[in-house]
């Protein structure tokens, strides 16, 4: 894909990015469910920061396809670097398991996940940006470009890191308020909750895998450059 094209699809995957962050953000408090959005606001769910984690790639990205288009290739290719280990470590496992666990769980039982309550709240819309559009975004991106992937070593170390940042989070909540982010994980005794994060964890490195199988059999091990 030529540089100026990227540089396009980047740009417009950022603005739909940051305009489905800032549409979920700014939910007015008067119509906000009374059980959802207490402690931690927005930010308690995943799904909200995934979407702040894609606006920040497809902005770093964007940055990288205008230094490549201004031949400042220099400071290119420090952003490039970044913007590959955001992409392989992150943006992509962390849509792909946002995509797949939430439908999953919908589809069993939506009070797991997403009540009810919130029909009123999020257009339909919303939710398919949040929790569907972001898959296709991810594969779209594989195709578009390689993505240099870093050892695996080093990428599972970062991923959960993160992961553990995350659970960290979600159990600092319950500490306070003593509500799950998830209805979900009330019906879990402590052990059957670590074991749930160990498997959740697990599936996520799979996505991980599993993009950079991908990005290996589109592109090859060779096919990087700026």
């Amino acid at each position: 894909m030529e540089i100026s094209t990227l540089a396009t699809y980047h740009c417009l995957a950022f603005v739909w990015y940051f305009f489905v962050a800032y549409s979920i953000t700014h939910i007015k408090t008067e119509e906000r469910p009374s059980e959802v959005f207490l402690y931690g606001g927005q930010w308690k769910y995943l799904t909200v920061l995934n979407l702040v984690l894609q606006a920040v790639f497809y902005g770093v990205s964007f940055l990288a396809d205008m230094l490549r288009l201004i031949k400042k290739l220099r400071c290119a290719k420090c952003v490039i670097s970044s913007r590959d280990l955001l992409f392989s470590v992150l943006a992509f496992p962390v849509s792909t398991f946002v995509c797949i666990s939430f439908w999953t769980l919908y589809s069993y039982n939506r009070e797991l996940v997403y009540p009810r309550s919130l029909d009123r709240v999020i257009p339909f819309w919303l939710n398919h940006a949040m929790h569907t559009a972001v898959l296709p975004f991810a594969l779209l991106e594989i195709l578009a470009l390689p993505h240099r992937y870093p050892a695996k070593r080093k990428g599972l170390i970062l991923l959960g890191f993160v992961a553990f940042l995350y659970i960290s989070w979600v159990l600092w909540i319950y500490s306070v308020t003593g509500e799950w982010v998830y209805p979900l994980f009330a019906l879990f005794s402590p052990p059957g909750l670590a074991a749930f994060f160990a498997g959740s964890l697990a599936v996520i490195v799979s996505f991980y895998n599993f993009g950079e199988f991908l990005n290996r059999m589109i592109w090859g091990q060779s096919k990087f450059c700026l």
